[in-house]
């Protein structure tokens, strides 16, 4: 943080004021007020977050905050340093789990739009995330909830129904917990481009899902208003997907709590709860009936014979 200020200070030729920003994860935020009045928001990206694969290579993740810029829907970028961003100061409302359950219209509006903008730099798969956090895990030895890997053959159904007639891929965020959308006026804006790329945009509806505890009703709200039509098919892919974010996410934390202990004790959160929640509300999905009805609305086959309930523990190993 002290390189990016004084090049921050050069850069604006004036004195600086620096407020650190707590809630991200993974790299370091910062407010910077001007002494002419000008309010800018710091980003330092740490090397390490992608080194261990929790987010992509820094370059790439510039790159598309730039894309993000132009498509309207990221903070415009003022300044660019090689590990750090400063940005556009964004003067809205950070949301929350609540707010996003009552936003589906402006939030999927805003999908819209990044999805619309300019491609990013890299392409993104939810599936190779999955099987690069569950190696990361064998190689270090982190633990991981017990039963996980149990799941992995539905894990690959999903990826096979999936493919069965795939979405074009867009420019995705990829990562939109309620902290990286902000309320700015009557539009949500989207900050932190950590794991963004081209993917399905059925991922991108199904996390941001996951992130705020949908229920099927509301999920199907967000669908519908995001494809602009009431169709299972598309629904069926979206709750899917809200499945793969919970069982993937569940992963990034079990890697960022093992790789990166000195980052997890600063940020004063726990993050083995973390994990085992979001496990739990994927095994919660797939227990439920309805889960081989999305399989066989995303293949476009028959129903086929109910598919048997996974029970596992909620626990780490």
């Amino acid at each position: 943080m002290p390189d990016a200020l004084a090049d921050v200070r050069k850069w604006a030729g004036q004195p600086i004021t620096e407020t650190p920003i707590k809630g991200g994860l993974s790299h370091r935020i910062a407010r910077l007020d001007a002494a002419d009045g000008q309010r800018w928001l710091l980003r330092v990206l740490d090397p390490r977050v992608s080194e261990a694969g929790l987010g992509i290579p820094l370059d790439q993740e510039i790159a598309n905050t730039l894309r993000a810029a132009d498509a309207g829907v990221g903070p415009r970028v003022l300044h660019r340093m090689p590990d750090a961003l400063l940005l556009e100061y964004l003067d809205g409302t950070t949301l929350d789990a609540h707010t996003v359950r009552t936003l589906t219209g402006p939030i999927a509006a805003a999908c819209r739009r990044l999805h619309a903008g300019p491609r990013f730099v890299n392409d993104f798969s939810i599936f190779d995330k999955l099987d690069q956090f569950l190696a990361l895990c064998h190689t270090h030895e982190l633990p991981k909830p017990e039963g996980y890997e149990d799941l992995l053959p539905v894990v690959a159904d999903i990826e096979r129904a999936l493919a069965a007639d795939p979405l074009p891929t867009v420019p995705c965020h990829n990562d939109l917990l309620p902290g990286n959308l902000i309320r700015c006026g009557t539009e949500i804006r989207i900050v932190d481009y950590q794991l963004s790329g081209n993917n399905d945009p059925a991922f991108e509806l199904g996390d941001i899902a996951a992130e705020a505890d949908y229920d099927p009703d509301l999920t199907l709200r967000l669908a519908r208003a995001y494809f602009g039509r009431d169709e299972s098919r598309l629904t069926s892919r979206v709750r899917l997907n809200l499945i793969m974010s919970n069982l993937t996410w569940t992963l990034w934390f079990a890697v960022h709590h093992g790789l990166l202990k000195e980052q997890a004790a600063d940020a004063d959160f726990d993050y083995d709860a973390e994990a085992a929640d979001k496990f739990e509300q994927a095994v919660r999905d797939l227990d439920d009936p309805e889960f081989g009805r999305l399989i066989d609305d995303v293949r476009g086959s028959r129903p086929g014979p109910p598919h048997p309930p996974h029970h596992h523990a909620r626990r780490l190993e």
